[in-house]
């Protein structure tokens, strides 16, 4: 497996050790990726445990990569044609992930309170109070954009295609009624969804015009390949370069869309990591960028950047925080302004508001600082 795969099987793991995956699902997770039984079984059984005797044990005893073809993606396994919208089945229908609800439009599974992450909050208990974080709270002034764009309250967006490397691109769009700055928004793991379209809107809502690009235009969009594990494995198999280079593109987009602004962008998990390479081109364009949660990539340096660096993590990731000191490291090697923030009681994808890790005060939180910085570096 490249780095990113790993990543995103390492991320299937995970959410089935937190309870938010049943251990049958992840492995059929994991074999959409095209991984082996034998590698798949590995990865799961320091996270999961447990034995799936109906999947599990099948495949160790075949122990034959769960694909077609070693290393790609199973797009055409039973249960996955990306040309109708996937059947739901008992394993299809587990609870939302970490990366977000596999069906954004349907409320998330709830998952019994004793499987429920220490400090995550579902989103049907959304209203209840939570601790207060121990980063010192940004305020947020009277009037300011803000106060009226959290989830739920931002602008419409529309898909728009424009001019990339390799051919259209696809993104959603939503144009700051007075824009005082542009910002490219990079997805999760699952694509460009209806939850990233959302963040869009909430971004023009508070003032900055805004594009949700999809890393899978080339595939032909995350909407075109059906069951959003598709779209993991997907993202799996592009070089990394391909993804920078589309970035890139976008960033020449916003410029177009929003003539004279200052240029910032924002991550989400695997768009957390691929902050980092943006932020790594050293594209003078870049103003600001916020990773969130991202997995920083071995030797990346930052000489030569002057992008002003907000980066988040939520105090329960250790896998994504483990990279925390490398990425602060080659900041502070970089002479870049930067600030890393930690957030108390919050997972892996605190800020996604229709997946279980959901952590309201530390979104709340978050969002306030994301817009504060975009403000004093954007504007």
């Amino acid at each position: 497996m490249n780095e990113i795969q790993q990543y995103l099987a390492e991320e299937i793991a995970s959410d089935c050790g937190q309870g938010y995956i049943t251990r049958s699902e992840a492995l059929r997770r994991l074999h959409i990726m095209g991984l082996s039984a034998a590698v798949a079984l590995s990865l799961l059984s320091a996270a999961c445990g447990g034995d799936d005797k109906d999947t599990s044990s099948q495949a160790l005893a075949s122990n034959t990569p769960m694909s077609n073809t070693p290393g790609t993606p199973n797009l055409a396994a039973p249960g996955n044609n990306s040309a109708a919208p996937e059947t739901p089945t008992a394993t299809s229908a587990s609870p939302a992930t970490n990366e977000g609800n596999p069906n954004p439009s349907a409320p998330p599974a709830a998952l019994p309170p004793a499987a429920m992450p220490a400090g995550s909050t579902p989103p049907a208990a959304m209203g209840m109070p939570m601790p207060p974080a121990a980063n010192p709270p940004v305020a947020t002034p009277a009037g300011d954009p803000a106060a009226i764009s959290g989830p739920g309250m931002g602008l419409p967006t529309e898909a728009i295609t424009f001019t990339g490397p390799n051919g259209p691109l696809q993104g959603a769009f939503a144009a700051a009624p007075q824009p005082r700055g542009a910002v490219l928004v990079i997805h999760e793991n699952r694509g460009l969804n209806d939850h990233i379209r959302t963040v869009v809107g909430r971004f023009a809502a508070a003032g900055f015009t805004a594009i949700g690009l999809d890393l899978l235009s080339e595939e032909g969009g995350t909407a075109g390949l059906g069951d959003p594990a598709n779209a993991t494995a997907a993202l799996g198999m592009v070089a990394p370069e391909r993804f920078v280079a589309d970035m890139q593109a976008c960033l020449d987009e916003l410029a177009r869309r929003a003539p004279g602004a200052k240029l910032g962008a924002v991550g989400f998990c695997f768009g957390g990591g691929m902050m980092w390479r943006l932020i790594g081109t050293k594209d003078a364009r870049l103003a600001a960028a916020a990773p969130f949660y991202g997995p920083f990539p071995n030797g990346t340096d930052f000489s030569g950047s002057n992008t002003a660096v907000l980066a988040f993590y939520g105090a329960l990731d250790a896998r994504v925080n483990g990279t925390q000191a490398a990425a602060e490291a080659a900041l502070t090697s970089a002479g870049l302004t930067h600030e890393m923030v930690t957030e108390p009681g919050a997972n892996h994808a605190f800020f996604n508001d229709t997946g279980m890790a959901y952590n309201a005060a530390a979104a709340t939180d978050a969002w306030a600082r994301v817009l504060a910085w975009f403000g004093e570096h954007l504007s």
